[in-house]
């Protein structure tokens, strides 16, 4: 195990788990760093999606049925 200084029980549906345990020894690594990457991968996801969020915080709200007449104004349905 790598630096890892934490530890946690989590639980798996059997298939996932079988699934992982597959996956973490075809890969040679170990199940808790294939979830560690899992997770980091995941945080990492939101963490760009906040900051999308935050560039976009100025921007003009539009309602959904103002924005399909917008569409279809332009011909784009």
């Amino acid at each position: 195990m790598s630096n890892l200084s934490k530890r946690s029980t989590i639980y798996f549906e059997p298939d996932i788990h079988q699934a992982l345990k597959v996956r973490a020894a075809s890969s040679h690594l170990s199940m808790s760093e294939l979830v560690d990457e899992a997770v980091r991968l995941l945080m990492n996801e939101d963490q760009e999606d906040l900051a999308a969020f935050s560039e976009r915080e100025g921007e003009k709200e539009i309602s959904y049925d103002a924005l399909l007449n917008d569409l279809k104004k332009h011909g784009k349905i």
